[in-house]
């Protein structure tokens, strides 16, 4: 255990099939009157921002709605969005949706608050203060951004993903409605839920781990490998969805205190440059990371493979791991996610760099175990 951890509760979390439909209650505690909603083209197609709207109370405003945030959202569409916030003298920002929508808010929140650009604040905890208040409303279960710290933004000119971290960030409130993830298809429930899993594992053995993370992470695994096919198979299972939705907020808390590793290294390098779906690249990179890894941290692995359904039944440590793997692997498959980044369009001969890229991003650092550049593309080319 570490000789020193600090852990944060961050954002108040509440929790009700149906809770999207009655912010007013919520608003007016918070003394706030003109409210600015941040959205995405699929919250707005599946009708999940007009009840979220109508709902308010006759004493909150909505005073502005940018409700085309992109897949990944960029520094421009952060920028742009601060102004228009700062512009409508916005005093609360409602975020709802996936990360995307979430992390393009705390920007905004972040910009309006003290302005200047996205790229003056990357790294740890370089806000200077406390931000205008936010709610966080997630449609999918995977990010956990509605109780983190941390807010990643693509910057669209350099190709690469800039990284936000403060208990500045931190949402207000989340609000977790399995309502509101009902409508999401197979494939985005499953890589969310893939995301969600990474978190949990990549906290569990982070540099930072702490016997909090620990405890949420480890529920958090256990709630994925149960529910994510129920969620993923039968979409309208509400009590699965909800199961997820607590995952994933649960993995969120637990990475925001005690970090991430190679996992995220490795997709942020390569989402950066291709702009693929962030819990889809997970998914994909998380089993070789766990092999990685598990040299160093073989006895988290083992209590990992538990938290996966796997039995120990008297069998060697490694042999515990290897099928442990196996499960993570399996219900990445069995929800129908890719296995190889050929099937996602990236090219061989862009392994070195994203090499290159990974070994210098931030999450890197807390990653158990030391990965050189020539690791790291040995990793890429075993899954490529």
């Amino acid at each position: 255990m570490q000789e020193y951890f600090e852990f944060s509760l961050g954002a108040r979390v509440l929790y009700k099939a149906g809770l999207a439909r009655e912010l007013g209650d919520v608003l007016d505690e918070l003394g706030v009157k003109r409210a600015f909603v941040v959205a995405d083209k699929g919250v707005a197609a599946a009708g999940l921002l007009a009840p979220v709207v109508e709902g308010l109370t006759s004493s909150v405003e909505v005073v502005g709605i940018l409700d085309d945030v992109p897949p990944n959202s960029s520094v421009r569409v952060v920028e742009a969005g601060a102004e228009a916030v700062r512009a409508a003298a916005s005093d609360v920002i409602i975020a709802i949706g996936g990360g995307s929508p979430l992390d393009t808010a705390k920007g905004m929140r972040l910009l309006a608050t003290h302005g200047g650009s996205v790229a003056d604040y990357e790294g740890y905890n370089v806000i200077p203060g406390r931000l205008m208040p936010m709610l966080a409303i997630p449609t999918t279960a995977g990010t956990g951004s509605e109780v983190t710290s941390i807010a990643v933004i693509l910057d669209e000119a350099d190709d690469r993903k800039i990284s936000l971290v403060s208990r500045y960030l931190y949402p207000d409130i989340a609000i977790l409605d399995p309502e509101l993830t009902l409508s999401l298809p197979p494939r985005l429930t499953a890589a969310t839920g893939m995301d969600a899993l990474s978190h949990a594992i990549e906290t569990y053995v982070s540099t930072e781990n702490n016997p909090f993370s620990d405890s949420l992470a480890l529920a958090a695994i256990d709630l994925i490998a149960t529910h994510l096919r129920d969620a993923v198979q039968v979409g309208s299972d509400i009590e699965a969805r909800g199961k997820m939705l607590l995952a994933s907020a649960m993995a969120g808390l637990a990475f925001s205190n005690s970090l991430l590793g190679v996992v995220h290294a490795l997709a942020h390098a390569i989402g950066g440059k291709y702009h693929i779906h962030h819990g889809t690249l997970n998914a994909l990179i998380l089993p070789h990371a766990m092999q990685f890894n598990s040299v160093v941290a073989s006895e988290r692995y083992v209590r990992i493979a538990w938290a996966m359904g796997v039995h120990a039944g008297g069998r060697s440590d490694k042999e515990v791991i290897a099928d442990g793997v196996n499960a993570v692997r399996t219900l990445a498959a069995d929800c129908g996610l890719p296995i190889r980044l050929r099937d996602l369009d990236v090219p061989e001969e862009a392994l070195p760099e994203l090499a290159a890229l990974s070994v210098v991003e931030p999450a890197i650092f807390n990653n158990p175990r030391i990965a050189s550049e020539e690791e790291l593309l040995e990793l890429l080319r075993a899954m490529w």
